[in-house]
C-alpha cells in the first residue's frame, strides 16, 4: 500500500500531466497569456525538482509539444537526467519547426553540452531529407548545425553557409531554389512557404501564383488557403478525412453552419474509424455530456478550441461505443450546428445522462458549472455515495482548459476523476490514465504505467 507521501507525490504528478496536456502558455477564456505561462513555469520547476524521474518520465505521456519542448529544454541542461531514447522518440514526433525552435533555445540558453550536442546530431542524421530542411527551415538548420559543432561540407554545406558560391548543385531541391532566383517556372517545385516569398518578390499575380503551387500545398496548408484561394477561383480544398479530429473540428467551426453538410459529416466518421481502430464498438454503452456554452469559444488565440476538443470527441465515442448518446447543454440535436454559447447547467445535463444507465458516461466540459452553480458536483456526489457505491457506472470528467489559478484543470468532484485533454485521439489513454487520478492506482502502479509506456515508445 502507497504511504500518505506517496500519494501527495502521484496527485502532483497528475495535475503537472494535465497541465503538460491542456496548457500552451496561451490565453485563455478566463485567464491570460502571462498567467498560463507563469503558472505553467512554476508547475515544470516544481516537479523537476522534487521528482525528476517522474518528470522526465512524462514525455511518454500524451503531452503537448510545448510542454514536451520545456521539458526536454529542461532536462538537457541538467547532466546526465532522463533517457536519451526517449527525449529522442519525442523529437521525432514533434513538427520540425517546433524542433528547430528548441534548438535555437538551447543555442541562447548555452546548453552546449556533450549529450545535447549528440541529440542534435542524431536528429538531423534521422531526417528523410536535409536538403529539403535547408531550404523550408533554412534558419533553424544553420543555428542546430552551429551549435551541434557538426561538420556540414559539399553542396549542403554551401547552400547553408555560401549559397552564390555555387553556379549550379547536383541536388534537386538546392538546384530548383538557385534557379526560382530568375526562373519564374522553377518557383512552383518549391515547399509553398518558400514559393511565396518569391512570387512576392517578382510580382506575380497572386491567382496564378496559387493555382500552380496548389500541388505543393499541405493539407494544413490547403485548408488555411481555401478561402483566398476560392476569392482567386482556385480549388485548394483538401481530403477532410485525413485530418485530426480537433483540427478537422476546428475547420468544420470556422464555417458557416449552412457550409457544415454530409461532407463534413462522413469527414468526422472517417477520421473518427481511423482514431478508433480496432477498439471501435467495443465500449459498449456511451453516454457523453459535451460543453457548449458561451466559455467553449476559448479565447482570440485558441478560438473555439474547447468546443472543437468537444466535438471531436463527440465523433470518435461514437465510434468507441456499441451504443452511443451525445448530450449537448444546449439541446440541440445535430453536433454539426454547435455553437459557443449560452450557459453552463452541466448538472441538469448529468441527471439527463445518467437517467439514461450507460456503462460510460464521459464528461468534456471545462468544468465552470454555472447554472446553478455546484449542481454537477453534487449530482456526482449523490450518485457516487448513495445511488451507485459500487461504481457500477464509469464516469469520467475530460476538460480540455487549464486553471492557472489552481495549477490544474478545474474538477467537477473529487467523486469523479478528471483529466486533461487537448486531442480526441488520445481520449482512450486518458481514459485510462484517469484510474490514476480516481486513487484505484497509487505511486507504485503510476510508476510502473510510466514505465511501460516509456518502453513501448
Amino acid at each position: 500500500m502507497d504511504t500518505y507521501a506517496e500519494l501527495i507525490e502521484c496527485e502532483d504528478v497528475l495535475l503537472f500531466a494535465n497541465a503538460a496536456i491542456t496548457s500552451t502558455g496561451q490565453r485563455e477564456f478566463r485567464s491570460t497569456g502571462i498567467e498560463q505561462g507563469l503558472s505553467l513555469d512554476f508547475l515544470h520547476q516544481y516537479i523537476q525538482g522534487n521528482y525528476p524521474d517522474l518528470y522526465a518520465g512524462a514525455l511518454a505521456l500524451d503531452i503537448n509539444d510545448h510542454n514536451a519542448a520545456m521539458i526536454i529544454r529542461n532536462l538537457l541542461r541538467e547532466r546526465g537526467v532522463g533517457d536519451g531514447r526517449l527525449i529522442a522518440w519525442r523529437l521525432a514526433r514533434m513538427s520540425p519547426p517546433r524542433v528547430y525552435r528548441l534548438f535555437r533555445e538551447l543555442r541562447r540558453d548555452g546548453v552546449n553540452n556533450r549529450r545535447t550536442r549528440a541529440i542534435i546530431r542524431d536528429w538531423l542524421a534521422g531526417r528523410r531529407d536535409l536538403a529539403f530542411d535547408a531550404v523550408k527551415y533554412r534558419a533553424g538548420v544553420k543555428a542546430a548545425v552551429r551549435h551541434a559543432h557538426l561538420r556540414v561540407g559539399g553542396e549542403l554545406g554551401d547552400f547553408l553557409f555560401a549559397p552564390m558560391r555555387r553556379s549550379r548543385f547536383d541536388i534537386p531541391i538546392l538546384e530548383v531554389w538557385r534557379r526560382a532566383h530568375y526562373e519564374k517556372a522553377a518557383l512552383y517545385e518549391l515547399p509553398y512557404t518558400v514559393a511565396e516569398g518569391f512570387a512576392a518578390w517578382q510580382g506575380i499575380d497572386r491567382g496564378v501564383f496559387l493555382e500552380r503551387i496548389a500541388p505543393q500545398l499541405t493539407r494544413l496548408e490547403r485548408l488555411r488557403l481555401a478561402d483566398s484561394a476560392k476569392a482567386s477561383g482556385v480549388d485548394t480544398r483538401a481530403d477532410l478525412g485525413a485530418m485530426p479530429l480537433v483540427r478537422l473540428a476546428s475547420y468544420a467551426l470556422s464555417r458557416p453552419v449552412t457550409e457544415r453538410g454530409a461532407e463534413f459529416a462522413e469527414a468526422f466518421r472517417v477520421s473518427a474509424a481511423r482514431a478508433a481502430g480496432a477498439r471501435a464498438g467495443t465500449w459498449g454503452k456511451v453516454v457523453a455530456v459535451l460543453d457548449d456554452s458561451f466559455s467553449s469559444y476559448g479565447s482570440p488565440v485558441k478560438r473555439r478550441r474547447p468546443l472543437a476538443v468537444a466535438l471531436g470527441c463527440h465523433y470518435l465515442l461514437e465510434a468507441l461505443a456499441g451504443s452511443y448518446t451525445g448530450l449537448w447543454l444546449s439541446r440541440r440535436s445535430d453536433p454539426l450546428g454547435v455553437r459557443a454559447v449560452g450557459a453552463t447547467p452541466l448538472g441538469q445535463r448529468i441527471i439527463d445522462a445518467l437517467e439514461l444507465r450507460p456503462e460510460r458516461l464521459v464528461i468534456v466540459s471545462d468544468g465552470w458549472d454555472n447554472a446553478p452553480p455546484g449542481l454537477a458536483g453534487e449530482v456526482l456526489r449523490v450518485w457516487r455515495r448513495k445511488l451507485d457505491p459500487m461504481g457500477e457506472v464509469s464516469v469520467v470528467h475530460l476538460n480540455p482548459v487549464y486553471d492557472a489559478e489552481q495549477f490544474d484543470v478545474r474538477r467537477l468532484s473529487p467523486m469523479v476523476p478528471t483529466v486533461g485533454i487537448r486531442d480526441a485521439e488520445d481520449l482512450p489513454a486518458l481514459v485510462e490514465l484517469a484510474s490514476f487520478a480516481e486513487g484505484r492506482s497509487g505511486l507504485t502502479g503510476l510508476r510502473a504505467y510510466l514505465a511501460d509506456r516509456a518502453a513501448r515508445r
